[in-house]
């Protein structure tokens, strides 16, 4: 028998509560785990630039032939634009299956090509990141990012960044922190960029949000910054979130360098990877990306689109701190307003969380991480209700 000692891993948290969410009969039930964003209707909608983008390609494709190792070639020319702003520095784009193949991608090639540096992740940080990094054989250490007061501590990253071996890579959040919400202020980056410079190190700027938080060009402004002062950056791009492409998978991973020669250097060491990873990307996803950013009407209307995903989710972080008025607990969840994107640390025990699904049926993840963009405008009483009932 070869399979004899091979044992169950534990189901992945958040699908536990996807499948407990779906079989709670509750017609009250919330459903702040999964990291989708939802319309007033509670529906993950598909943008109607896409759909738009989507028809022209059906009507047009001719073929289904192979893209080549680096994807759709004018999908990664726009898409550094959209991240590095038009006048970006020397930058080329690899296109990925999703942000997570990005992030693979980036793990696959820091092992091959810098054999023997470590890489630092923000504690807490997605948990996907751990396993991806660990998975591709490179050391993982940890800065800390969010004290037990459940506030940033920008004193102790800075700390383990000064002490982390010169060369080693920093994987950054641009925007939207995920999980806790909590982004650097512009200040904040300025000083990440004084210790990295300091200390020679090699920022991995994971982008999976942008637009949720402040708007496009303000989301990317820290990735540029760092773009404008660094010879050398590393950046994951999805595009699963701000063009509404989950199943599609994707997304990209750029490299920015000092000049051509190198980046041809390290765009072959990419495309190598990436051929013995997924041979070459799916292209769906990205025509249709190119597709909208190559237009300037269906441009304009996706970012409009955007933006009113991100107002939706300021109204809904706004909304329930003021709900929470009424039970005194404003001050407390005040945060909740403060924070970016879809995801907020809320600061409730893993107890409370439980009592919340059990009581209300009020799903998020145990360490209290809530998807705010789940949450229904119209109840946020309810919800609030709910949250003050298990802080009794």
């Amino acid at each position: 028998m070869h399979f004899q000692a091979i044992t169950r891993i534990p189901g992945d948290p958040i699908l536990g509560l996807m499948e407990a969410y779906a079989k709670d009969p509750n017609p009250a039930k919330f459903d702040l785990g999964v990291g989708v964003f939802k319309d007033a209707q509670g529906l993950t909608p598909v943008p109607r630039a896409v759909k738009i983008a989507e028809q022209r390609l059906v009507d047009r494709q001719s073929s289904k032939s192979y893209v080549g190792g680096h994807g759709d070639a004018a999908f990664g020319r726009l898409l550094c634009q959209l991240v590095l702003g038009k006048d970006s520095p020397l930058a080329g784009a690899t296109q990925t299956p999703g942000g997570t193949g990005a992030l693979r991608l980036a793990a696959e090639f820091i092992q091959r090509c810098l054999p023997g540096r470590g890489i630092w992740l923000s504690d807490p940080t997605w948990p996907i990141h751990e396993t991806i990094f660990a998975g591709a054989g490179l050391k993982v250490g940890h800065y800390p990012y969010v004290g037990a007061d459940n506030r940033l501590d920008v004193t102790g990253m800075l700390a383990a960044l000064e002490a982390a071996p010169e060369g080693d890579i920093v994987l950054l959040h641009a925007c939207c922190h995920n999980p806790t919400g909590f982004d650097l202020s512009r200040d904040d980056w300025g000083r990440v960029l004084e210790v990295v410079k300091r200390r020679s190190l090699l920022p991995l700027i994971d982008f999976a949000y942008q637009g949720f938080g402040d708007g496009l060009d303000e989301d990317a402004w820290a990735v540029r910054l760092f773009a404008a002062e660094l010879p050398e950056l590393l950046i994951t791009s999805s595009c699963s979130k701000n063009f509404g492409l989950y199943r599609e998978r994707t997304g990209a991973l750029l490299a920015c360098c000092a000049d051509t020669e190198k980046l041809l250097d390290v765009r072959s060491q990419l495309a190598f990877i990436a051929r013995n990873l997924w041979s070459t990307p799916p292209d769906h996803g990205a025509a249709v990306v190119a597709e909208i950013l190559a237009d300037p009407e269906l441009k304009s209307l996706w970012t409009r689109e955007v933006e009113a995903m991100r107002q939706r989710i300021a109204r809904l972080r706004n909304g329930l701190v003021e709900a929470l008025v009424p039970h005194g607990l404003s001050e407390r969840f005040a945060h909740i307003a403060e924070q970016r994107g879809m995801f907020s640390y809320t600061g409730l025990s893993p107890d409370q969380v439980a009592a919340l699904r059990e009581r209300h049926s009020v799903y998020m993840v145990g360490t209290g991480r809530a998807n705010v963009a789940g949450a229904d405008e119209a109840r946020l009483d309810v919800l609030a209700a709910a949250i003050a009932d298990v802080c009794k």
